[in-house]
């Protein structure tokens, strides 16, 4: 049965929190992702005789080729210390401004390592068991007393990858060492969350931004999966900020009073900052949504409805640069159309695909103009495609 939601009222908050204990019971979310893919070590690639499917997605040889050609290239420019290069920095504008070039990314390094086990490469495990071994010595060693991962100023968005990253990797090893740093992790993340109910750039700032809002999200989820200590509070807190950040009306107002309309499915970028909603920030918000354990409302239904006539235009202004925008889009564009599933999932990733396939650079590399590098446009390009192989907890239904 769907769950009708409608924002803006004290009834939000209580109709959201009761859905997700009487779906989801004490534990919040644990059973929101299920380990149902392959043993660890069973399957390390798709088999080219019998094509992976997924929702009636095939993977064909032009697929699973550029996937695994990404693979390498990355392979090929892993450091010695496991980490991946790549500019540490932040958005300015429509820009990137890099605070340390050339260093070991922990938050790039993250999404990397991650791009190997969806692909089904794990520690002590396949070709590539020594890259994903030697990325996670890296991010390791990047956590702090206090719990925080970072490394040559890499800020929150890092911390959430990394925190994922060891999320997924615990789930697969339960090696004790990782889970005692995830938990540190996890609590940073907790204690970080700010008034409003989400986050921002630096721990413990009193603004949020619903871009790295879901990275947080995502990490609790896939921490709380599998066993980790995750406060329901925080849950609840994050589900009032997701849901009230989404635009509910046809004609909205901005700050200064101004009238403007066909919004409506979209995510703000910052609750006060209400005129400015992109394609990134919805699928940001539809996929926060679905990571706190709400899959059916009408914020996700406008949301996806925005996100796929949004679409050819997103593509047009930011794919061929390989903008940073372009690919944290549809890294949560992709998991947001996945989970919803049915026509609009099918249109999405084959359009997505076939631009993916035809933006791929001779060296299986992808481009990134604008951001941290090629490194982290592989990564999430790898990650893209090989959401319909089912090995990555996070990524599964």
């Amino acid at each position: 049965m769907t769950t009708q939601i409608q924002t803006g009222s004290e009834s939000l908050r209580l109709r959201m929190q009761s859905m997700l204990t009487k779906r989801l019971g004490p534990i919040a979310f644990a059973c929101a992702c299920t380990l149902s893919g392959p043993a660890i070590g069973q399957v390390t690639k798709p088999s080219r005789e019998m094509p992976v499917q997924n929702d009636r997605i095939q993977i064909t040889d032009e697929h699973a080729d550029a996937a695994q050609r990404g693979l390498d290239w990355l392979a090929e420019h892993q450091n010695k210390d496991g980490s991946w290069t790549a500019d540490v920095g932040y958005k300015l504008n429509h820009g990137y401004r890099a605070t340390a070039k050339g260093k070991g990314h922990v938050g790039v390094t993250s999404l990397a390592g991650m791009a190997y086990l969806a692909g089904g490469h794990f520690p002590g495990r396949g070709p590539y068991a020594k890259n994903v071994e030697s990325c996670l010595d890296f991010v390791l060693s990047c956590v702090s007393d206090d719990g925080y991962i970072t490394h040559s100023g890499t800020r929150m968005y890092s911390h959430a990858f990394a925190t994922l990253f060891l999320a997924e990797i615990y789930g697969m090893t339960h090696r004790e060492d990782v889970r005692a740093h995830l938990q540190r992790a996890i609590d940073f993340i907790v204690k970080s969350q700010n008034a409003e109910g989400g986050w921002r750039y630096v721990p413990l700032d009193k603004g949020s931004d619903m871009s790295i809002v879901v990275c947080q999200v995502l990490a609790l989820r896939a921490a709380r999966n599998i066993g980790i200590r995750v406060p329901k509070g925080t849950i609840d807190r994050a589900i009032d900020y997701v849901a009230a950040s989404a635009v509910t009306n046809e004609t909205s107002k901005d700050p200064r009073g101004r009238r403007y309309s066909g919004n409506l499915g979209t995510f703000h970028y910052q609750k006060e900052d209400l005129a400015r909603t992109t394609f990134p920030l919805t699928a940001a918000g539809v996929t926060a949504l679905h990571g706190l354990g709400v899959y059916s409302s009408e914020l996700i239904d406008h949301g996806i409805d925005f996100l796929q006539s949004q679409l050819d235009h997103f593509n047009s202004l930011y794919g061929s640069r390989g903008h940073y925008y372009f690919w944290y889009g549809h890294y949560y564009g992709v998991q947001a159309m996945y989970t919803v599933g049915g026509h609009a999932w099918l249109t999405y990733f084959r359009g997505l695909r076939e631009y993916l396939l035809d933006q791929q650079r001779a060296d299986g590399s992808w481009p990134n103009r604008d951001g941290p590098g090629p490194a982290f446009s592989t990564a999430v390009a790898c990650l893209i495609l090989e959401i319909p192989y089912g090995y990555l907890p996070i990524f599964q239904r």
